[in-house]
């Protein structure tokens, strides 16, 4: 363990990619005394410590200019034409947008002196805003041929707990797709990122306090994932092929009478990106699919009792998946200034999991009884999007509009055996859920003198009727009568705007976005537990960025926002599923939002060869939305029922710290530090039977630790070197504790650039084992899962 701590305090945290780093200006010439549009004048830009010519252009038919690729620094502007006095300003490219209006130059008889103008660009990295880290999944060597989720896994501020991702150690976070929510990543909950192929992907953008245009839900931030998207001219694409192993020994034996464990696990990712562009239309398409075999879960739980009785069990999980995705659509550019962007989306996600679950009394001489199951579930997805882009003449000003329609399908059918030591039963049920989503936007962009304007509106309507059917056995815990039908509606109009204003030193920022939701959950008037239950809110989420330039190396920015998380339709779904044979977990229809208001300051530091960033933040949740579990009967059954906590604080400290040492080596390291608590509370379980549940109040220091190497040593081959600590952290009713791993990667690059191939491994050493203790009402058990987590893989791109 020594030896691994060791290590994990030579190497350092995960690498930045870089932003794009210009800027495009633009502005208006007019000639006096009869304010006419001055064609074809001399419009330049120079540094300003030695006159050297940057950019330069001339006014079109209506005097009009445009400066584009302009990286942040001092210029001074010039504009001159024979018969007029010249102009000449300086200015300042600051970071707040892409893009300037100028506004109106008006040349006469004689020079005026004009005042400053502040232009904006982008840094590379973390934003200069301080507000956003971009990443690209090529980057992480030692993640690369898996899935999303292990891409995300050793990224800064990024920590990865049953399979959902934490920001800052919060899981309340909104996945993107493209700047969209989709039924890939999840409407409410975040999903499916375990198995949406990492090569599907360009970039990953964090962001941790998103502005009034980004929907309110998700108070600890924003992932955006970016798809491939190549817009070169004529014909072109991108053809890949990854295989791999995992689960390569036994790290713990099964307990006695129960099917094997899978070892030396599959893993076969191809994938093709094809683009075409002709004229004014650019068509794209791309398409992925990932087989794997995984031992998914096992673990070993004791369970005690008040009254002194023991159990000892495992649960393990053999899963086999295949998940097909593929996108296709064109960019169409009408004119000049008009572009329409049409695409499709496939998915489908087949899920085969063969599980084992015996149970034991304490000391393993008798089988109290074996719970064998097979799951065979399939979730396919289509997704259609039109965006329309309207570009005024000004550079990025522009208004669009958009609509996006998903229907998905999840269907799930369960059959298990249950065998007791004098019978063996057998049961099964069946879920389907269609899940239908229309959303409407409006965006208008409006770049100012100094700053830049953003409004827009939105309109959400989403229904998911479902149906579930329970064939149970005579032994059963789930109720009969529980089963049948319930459909969630969503309704959720927005409006919003956004405005920036920067000058040489200050960027203030601040927004507003107003939604009204209203959500209605339908239940069976006959249901025997829940009625049908809902809510409406209509609620401000305003944001906030003050910004101050220390000095050409330095800034300081503090952040303020406000944001919700509304309960998704699995937390209110009011049908028992096994969570596992002696765990039933039920949703909970009164259910209500939670709202959290976030505070963070954040400093940034560079020099030549790297920089520093630093963030203290501060969250405060009302209504935290959690699983209670409880067990209400003699039966030792344990129910989790979804419910709304009361209050949470979220507070910490995250470093980033990025060297190169020299030009083929350089060092990352990221220290995220945090202290979760949770107010003393009490609720009310309904189900199965009326539970009063009270808890003290829970607090814990956590955080992680993660560091990484990258070495280049000559201009074909990269490598890198990356390891994670995970502190021991909260989880509702108990802990989790410690945890590390070590991964490593390898990339060639031949074929004139065109090829590269890769090896890579995660969890090097086979370290990661997640242990967890629960204390519950009348009851508290200790678990380790010692799941598959060690993967090695071998891949190959080619570029044409």
């Amino acid at each position: 363990m020594k030896r691994f701590l060791g290590l994990l305090l030579v190497l350092t945290g995960t690498c930045l990619a870089a932003q794009t780093n210009s800027v495009t200006l633009s502005g208006r010439v007019r000639e006096l005394p009869e304010d006419l549009p001055l064609a074809y004048a001399n419009v330049l830009l120079e540094q300003s410590a030695d006159a050297e010519q940057v950019a330069g252009t001339i006014t079109d038919e209506y005097g009009l200019f445009t400066l584009t690729g302009i990286a942040p620094g001092s210029y001074r502007l010039r504009i001159s034409y024979i018969g007029y006095g010249d102009l000449a300003r300086d200015v300042f490219v600051g970071a707040t947008s892409e893009y300037l209006d100028l506004g109106l130059f008006q040349l006469a008889a004689q020079s005026e002196e004009l005042g400053e103008v502040v232009l904006t660009g982008r840094q590379e990295g973390v934003s200069s805003k301080l507000d956003k880290k971009t990443y690209t999944l090529e980057d992480q060597l030692a993640q690369g041929g898996g899935s999303v989720l292990q891409g995300l896994q050793n990224l800064p501020g990024v920590t990865i707990r049953d399979g959902q991702v934490q920001l800052r150690g919060n899981p309340r976070v909104t996945v993107l797709m493209d700047g969209k929510q989709t039924a890939i990543t999840g409407f409410g909950n975040q999903n499916g990122l375990d198995n949406l192929p990492a090569s599907a992907v360009d970039r990953i953008e964090i962001i941790n306090n998103p502005s009034a245009r980004y929907d309110a839900n998700g108070n600890a931030g924003i992932i955006n994932i970016v798809l491939r998207k190549d817009e070169q001219g004529g014909f072109h694409g991108k053809a890949g092929l990854t295989t791999g192993l995992g689960a390569l020994w036994v790290r713990r034996e099964n307990l006695p009478g129960i099917r094997p464990q899978y070892q030396a696990t599959p893993k076969i990712n191809p994938s093709l990106a094809l683009n075409y562009q002709t004229g004014k239309v650019n068509l794209f398409m791309q398409a992925d699919n990932l087989y794997t075999r995984t031992l998914n879960k096992n673990e070993f739980v004791t369970r005690t009792y008040d009254d002194g009785t023991v159990i000892n069990q495992q649960l393990k999980r053999n899963r086999n998946t295949n998940f097909f995705t593929s996108r296709a659509g064109l960019d169409w550019d009408i004119s000049d200034r008009n572009t329409l962007t049409v695409s499709g989306f496939f998915s489908q996600e087949a899920i085969i999991d063969r599980g084992d679950q015996p149970f034991y009394n304490e000391d393993l001489s008798e089988q109290l009884r074996l719970w064998q199951f097979l799951e065979d579930e399939v979730l396919t997805a289509y997704m259609g999007s039109a965006a329309f882009v309207h570009q005024y003449p000004q550079p990025g000003h522009k208004l669009e509009a958009g609509f996006n329609y998903t229907f998905d399908r999840e269907d799930e059918k369960y059959f298990f055996d249950n065998t007791l030591p004098d019978r063996t039963a057998e049961e099964s049920f069946a879920l389907i859920a269609d899940q239908r989503v229309a959303d409407v936007n409006l965006d208008y962009t409006k770049p100012l003198k100094t700053g830049i304007l953003e409004t827009g509106l939105k309109f959400r309507r989403r229904t998911i009727p479902t149906n579930m059917e329970f064939f149970p056995s005579p032994d059963s815990p789930l109720d009969p009568d529980a089963d049948g039908q319930a459909t969630y509606k969503e309704t959720i109009p927005a409006v919003y705007g956004n405005y920036t204003h920067e000058t040489q030193k200050w960027v203030a920022e601040v927004g507003m976005r107003f939604e009204y939701v209203h959500l209605r959950y339908e239940v069976d008037p006959n249901h025997n537990t829940y009625s049908s239950d809902g809510y409406d809110y209509f609620q401000p989420f305003p944001n906030a960025r003050l910004s101050y330039n220390l000095g050409e190396n330095d800034r300081v920015s503090l952040f303020y926002n406000r944001r919700v998380d509304r309960p998704d339709e699995v937390d209110i779904r009011i049908f028992p599923k096994y969570d596992d044979a002696e765990i039933i977990k039920v949703g909970n229809p009164a259910l209500k939002p939670q709202f959290t208001q976030s505070f963070e300051a954040g400093y940034r530091h560079t020099w030549d060869s790297g920089d520093v960033y630093g963030a203290l933040y501060h969250r405060i949740t009302d209504g935290t939305i959690t699983r209670i579990a409880t067990a209400p009967d003699s039966t030792n059954l344990i129910y989790n029922v979804t419910q709304n906590a009361g209050k949470s604080h979220n507070s910490g400290v995250e470093m980033l710290w990025n060297q190169r040492l020299h030009e083929d080596l350089s060092l990352q390291a990221n220290l995220n530090v945090y202290y979760n608590s949770i107010d003393a509370f009490s609720v009310v379980n309904l189900y199965p039977v009326e539970s009063l549940y009270e808890a003290e109040r829970q607090d814990l220091w956590s955080g992680n630790l993660k560091l990484s190497a990258n070495w280049s040593p000559g201009s074909d081959w990269a490598l890198q070197l990356s390891s994670a600590y995970l502190a021991p952290d909260l989880v509702p009713q108990g802990r989790t504790e410690g945890r590390f791993s070590v991964d490593f990667g390898l990339k060639k690059t031949v074929q004139d650039g065109r090829g590269e191939w890769f090896v890579n491994a995660t969890d090097l050493f086979n370290t990661l084992v997640i242990r967890k203790e629960v204390q519950g009402i009348g009851f508290k058990y200790t678990s380790e899962d010692y799941y598959e987590t060690q993967v090695i893989r071998l891949g190959y791109s080619y570029k044409f």
